[in-house]
């Protein structure tokens, strides 16, 4: 496996877009592995809440904000995500949470324009400086309900959060509008393996999956050790981030999927 560096340009774009869009960061093997172990992981169902957005489409999300010796920790822990979060963010990193988002055929829902941030505000971080790593599983198209985004919205800077129809909490919609004026609007379509860095503070939503295709993502998020929370939170406090290798993830899931087919199944998750 080659090492992932990131260029120059690259690092210029995601300061001047607010993402980078890095293709097949994770091999085929890699995301059969993490989609085999998470259609089988008990936990993962147990977990997951059902989000509903103004139409009564829902999404199921599994947040987890701690890290543990499975395919999921080797994946946050890689060196491709970490060192390319550093980089990016110009500090240290440490996990905020993970979370993977289930949005099955016909049923998966929207979600409302928002920003990372506008939720991780309210959670004592006073700077926008954290960012999030979203892994396509499945193929994303816009008939499943790609990630859409505003390029460029990070600029903006925060914008307000209130609660929307559906009970998702999204932004100000009259900036939004703005925004969608004068920035460009993108899907965000994927390969699996591909994975999108994006800043904190970017527009982002999706629509809802009408397709026959179900579009499973793992979400990775980061924050910098300067942006510690002032005060408790649902999410950690800063503690430095063990960083493993990128052929971790290979290693952990050949193992967790060997145990699929064993007495001891429930191991999983």
């Amino acid at each position: 496996m080659v090492p992932f560096q990131l260029t120059d340009e690259q690092l210029a774009a995601f300061h001047r877009d607010g993402y980078l869009l890095v293709e097949q960061l994770f091999d085929a093997e890699e995301m059969d592995l993490l989609l085999r172990i998470g259609k089988a992981d008990q936990a993962l169902s147990r977990d997951a809440t059902a989000r509903r957005d103004s139409e009564g489409g829902v999404t199921k999300l599994a947040v987890r904000n701690d890290l543990r010796d499975d395919i999921y920790g080797a994946i946050v822990r890689s060196p491709r995500l970490v060192r390319t979060m550093e980089r990016l963010l110009g500090d240290e990193v440490y996990h905020w949470h993970h979370k993977m988002m289930l949005k099955e055929p016909r049923t998966g829902g929207a979600w409302d324009w928002h920003q990372d941030y506008g939720y991780w505000y309210k959670d004592g971080c006073l700077f926008p400086d954290m960012a999030s790593v979203t892994i396509a599983i499945d193929r994303a198209t816009r008939e499943n309900g790609c990630l859409q985004v505003i390029k460029g919205s990070h600029r903006i800077g925060r914008v307000d959060h209130d609660k929307a129809a559906g009970g998702q909490t999204g932004a100000d919609l009259e900036r939004v509008h703005a925004a969608l004026a004068r920035m460009e609007l993108v899907h965000v379509e994927a390969a699996p393996g591909t994975a999108l860095f994006f800043h904190g503070n970017l527009l982002h939503r999706s629509d809802q999956n009408r397709s026959e295709h179900p579009r499973w993502s793992l979400i990775c998020c980061y924050n910098t050790r300067h942006n510690d929370p002032y005060k408790p939170s649902k999410h950690p406090s800063y503690s430095p981030l063990e960083v493993g290798a990128d052929e971790d993830v290979v290693r952990v899931g050949r193992r967790d999927a060997l145990l699929l087919d064993s007495p001891n199944r429930e191991a999983v998750g």
